[in-house]
């Protein structure tokens, strides 16, 4: 007979898979250190029933008794906190690691989210993640546990304690499964919210001067306004659930524990004389189930405690899976500096259907030759010279670069002879100097780049020329000034190719037709030009014009 298949693991089960033999090793140490607690009662309901007793040695021997097994307790309680801090902390920074390392090798912004939920995942969600490890599932394994043998021990001294017990128990875990659905939406959706205000904050920073000068102030400042109310309501809906399940718990447990004591006392003076299995119960054995009955509820206590806990790790891990699903368009290479990758400039990419529907055609383009790739948007321009400098990779697609097949041992040393320009200006937060050479003023001629960029009127208006420090932005540049930049950036080392997205795009005429000049100019020397355009006065000054999509 066929066996069936396991139930799919989640997220948060995938998550957590590499630190999951620790975690469980200190899950039953935490349980063990629990179940010292009935010795130790033990221990205090001899010391206390002694001092009624004529011999005073008895409870002199219990405290000592009762002193060893609390620091044994202690010590095993320090050795599993020690292995889960240890799991949780090496699990938050293994997962940093790998965003961060992941973020800094993409080819663009995936559907995850902007640099705000990014950051807001990495510096504060994450976080989150310690808390379920290092007190759910331990919590978990003193319940599976201790209430069991705190029941036993109840039951052969009185079983009327013992059935107050299992009537009160399981009402509890009953209630927390039903709470734990509510708790998981609201921090899901708690969470979101964080990250789409930490991504519009970015965006209204960044855009702060368009802001002023257009005067939309007001609205922009309403806007925010009422994002960050529906975040308040969010979280006051997620301490709402926090707060009524704990409500409901401590009730459970508070009647249970009234109930046992009730039960003690009226034993204790003859009113009760049932519950016992027929003799009166002793005053060892009645302070004895005094101090179980607490310790009966705490595991379901702190389960409940930690349950809002592994509401939020969930929200997390399917978050980070989410993330995962969007950093699929890794770029190939490490992005370190590499020696230039040997080889005519030639460049092969095979036919490619894309994810998104549609495919590219066949491209193949010889050395020192000058092509455009026109087309409508979404027909793949964008993605065909991403594929072509690898900074994308996508399932099938088979690039040769200057007879070489482009993976992850030539990308670093294929792109060490390109020229980039992107269509949306990206700039360090660093001098104008630095934004071009990026580091490497060995690599180029900077007035050559300058001048071919035409970039002299723009030194001359800026306040430190080369040496003006730059936001991430470009602040103090126009749109043509920042693609002149990028231009001057792509051409400084005089690649031997040179791929420019919508090199024209937005611009007026007159820094328009500089911008195509500088490129041709290029192309003059030697340089492979593959340029992606909507610019048909461009496209006709290549030497070829491939069509992407549908016919223009």
């Amino acid at each position: 007979m066929r066996k069936s298949k396991p139930a799919a693991e989640t997220a948060l089960g995938r998550l957590e898979h590499s630190v999951r033999p620790i975690v469980l090793r200190a899950s039953w140490l935490s349980a063990a250190s629990a179940l010292i607690w009935p010795m130790q009662a033990a221990c205090v309901a001899w010391f206390l029933s002694g001092l009624l007793q004529p011999d005073a040695s008895a409870p002199f021997a219990a405290l000592a008794g009762f002193v060893a097994l609390g620091l044994l307790r202690a010590w095993i309680g320090a050795q599993a906190d020690g292995l889960l801090q240890t799991a949780a902390r090496g699990l938050v920074s293994r997962l940093r690691t790998e965003i961060i390392h992941t973020e800094t090798t993409r080819a663009r912004t995936g559907a995850f989210g902007g640099p705000g939920a990014v950051g807001a995942l990495v510096s504060t969600k994450l976080d989150l993640l310690i808390p379920y490890i290092t007190r759910y599932q331990p919590a978990r394994m003193r319940v599976l546990l201790v209430p069991p043998v705190i029941l036993l021990l109840s039951f052969w001294q009185a079983w009327a304690v013992g059935l107050v017990l299992l009537v009160a128990g399981p009402l509890i875990p009953v209630f927390m499964a039903l709470v734990g659905w509510a708790a998981k939406e609201a921090s899901a959706r708690q969470l979101t919210e964080i990250g789409d205000m930490n991504d519009l904050l970015v965006e209204r920073l960044s855009a702060l001067p368009d802001i002023r000068a257009l005067g939309a102030t007001l609205p922009v400042q309403t806007g925010f306004a009422a994002k960050a109310d529906d975040l308040r309501r969010r979280t006051m809906a997620v301490l709402a659930v926090a707060f009524m399940s704990s409500t409901v718990l401590e009730l459970f447990s508070a009647l249970g524990v009234a109930l046992v004591a009730v039960f003690v006392g009226f034993s204790l003076l003859d009113v009760v004389t049932f519950g016992s299995w027929g003799a009166q119960l002793s005053p060892a054995a009645g302070i004895f189930l005094l101090l179980l009955a607490p310790e009966f509820f705490q595991p379901l206590r702190d389960l409940a405690s930690a349950w809002h806990d592994k509401a939020a790790a969930d929200a997390v891990a399917d978050e980070v899976e989410h993330w995962r699903q969007a950093t699929q368009d890794l770029r190939l290479g490490a992005g370190q500096v590499a020696d230039p990758l040997r080889g005519a400039a030639s460049l092969h990419m095979g036919a490619l259907a894309l994810p998104g529907g549609g495919c590219l055609p066949q491209i193949d383009i010889r050395p020192g030759e000058a092509v455009a790739l026109v087309g409508p948007s979404g027909a793949g321009k964008t993605t065909a010279l991403r594929l072509l400098a690898g900074l994308q990779h996508l399932p099938g697609a088979d690039v040769t670069v200057a007879g070489h097949k482009l993976d992850d041992t030539t990308a670093d040393a294929w792109r060490s002879r390109l020229g980039w320009m992107p269509q949306t200006p990206h700039f360090l937060n660093a001098s104008l100097r630095r934004n071009i050479d990026m580091g490497r003023p060995e690599a180029g001629d900077m007035p050559r780049a300058v001048q071919e960029a035409a970039l002299e009127p723009v030194l001359a208006a800026l306040p430190q020329g080369l040496n003006t420090r730059l936001g991430e932005t470009g602040a103090g540049l126009s749109g043509g000034e920042a693609r002149r930049v990028l231009l001057a950036r792509a051409v400084f080392s005089q690649p031997d190719v040179i791929l420019a997205d919508e090199p024209t795009a937005d611009l007026d005429a007159a820094t328009a037709d500089l911008i195509a000049q500088a490129l041709l100019s290029e192309s003059a020397r030697g340089a492979t030009l593959i340029v992606a355009t909507h610019d048909m006065r461009l496209a006709r000054c290549m030497d070829r014009i491939i069509t992407l999509g549908a016919a223009v």
